[in-house]
Parts: structure tokens; C-alpha cells; sequence
């Protein structure tokens, strides 16, 4: 299971939400209170998703343990923003553990993260993915069902969905 902190708020500093609080993210991703029959550690990739001041999301992403990255803690104490989205990865097991497997996914203004697995991957997923134009498919981020989620929920904001409004199909 990923670990997951998003913030909406008065400027911080990431130092501020990732390692200041007892039970921050980075700690979560080495001493999780639950894991809810997953993984015993968030071992399998990082990622800190910001909005500085001009309002384009910036991102960094490793596919290392969060605690083993000796940038991170660095970056954190000098960066504030007043909206964050940051993850810790548990990978699934067959999945892809590379920089571009862990969230956030971003594009334009959008930042997206997910939690979960998808059962039958990537078998159930076929009809879906199937509506997506080649070129989305040919430049995932990953070969991973977050990634493939990430395609299809940038495909409908692409076409003027709100992003607010269930689609009805599940």
C-alpha cells in the first residue's frame, strides 16, 4: 500500500510535511503503523509534487527510498508552496520500479496520484486503454496501472471533463 500526503494551505516548506511531524510521510514509509495486509515498507519510489508561485506544478520523483535519497531533504528545507502531493511507493509486484512508476503523474496543472492495485492488470484494463489515442500509450510514464489510470483521467480532462464529475462507468 502507498502512503500519500496532499496539502492545500498557508506556504510551507516540504521539510515542514514530509519530515517535521511524528508521523510524517517519510517516516510512514519506513515504520507504517498499517499496511493492511500490503508490503511491510514504502521502498519502491518517491515523489513530491509542488506549485511554486507562477502556478505550473513542479515535480521530483526517484524510484530509490525516500530515506536513501540524500537530495531530498535538501530540497525540502529550502521549497514552499501552499499546494503539495507527495507518495511513498509499495510497488505491486510485477510492476515497474523506475522514476517514472512513482507519482505524482503531472501534466499542464494537473498533478494525480493513486492507491491501489488493479485487479487482472492489464487484462481488465484492455477495453479501457483501447479508447486512448496510440501516442498516450506509447509515452506512459511506466508500464503500471497508476500510469495507465493517470492516461486515462488526462484523456478525459484533455476533452473538457470536469474533473469533479464521475464518469458513471466503473
Amino acid at each position: 500500500m502507498c502512503r500519500h500526503l496532499a496539502y492545500l494551505g498557508p506556504p510551507v516548506t516540504l521539510a515542514e510535511l514530509l519530515f517535521d511531524p511524528p508521523h510524517s510521510l517519510v517516516r510512514q514509509s519506513w515504520a507504517p503503523r498499517d499496511m493492511r495486509g500490503g508490503g511491510t515498507i514504502n521502498a519502491d519510489g518517491f515523489g513530491v509534487g509542488w506549485y511554486p508561485d507562477d502556478g505550473a506544478p513542479v515535480r521530483y520523483r526517484r524510484a530509490q527510498p525516500i530515506w536513501s535519497d540524500p537530495t531530498i531533504a535538501q530540497l525540502a528545507a529550502v521549497t514552499g508552496a501552499a499546494a503539495v502531493l507527495a507518495a511513498v511507493r509499495s510497488a505491486t509486484v510485477g510492476m515497474a520500479v523506475l522514476d517514472g512508476a512513482a507519482a505524482p503523474f503531472a501534466e499542464g496543472r494537473w498533478l494525480f496520484s493513486h492507491n491501489g492495485v488493479v485487479s487482472g492488470w492489464p487484462d481488465t484494463v484492455v477495453p479501457f486503454a483501447a479508447e486512448l489515442p496510440v501516442r498516450d500509450l506509447l509515452t506512459l510514464d511506466a508500464a503500471t496501472d497508476s500510469a495507465l489510470l493517470w492516461a486515462l483521467v488526462r484523456h478525459r480532462l484533455r476533452a473538457g471533463a470536469d474533473p469533479a464529475t464521475r464518469s458513471g462507468r466503473r
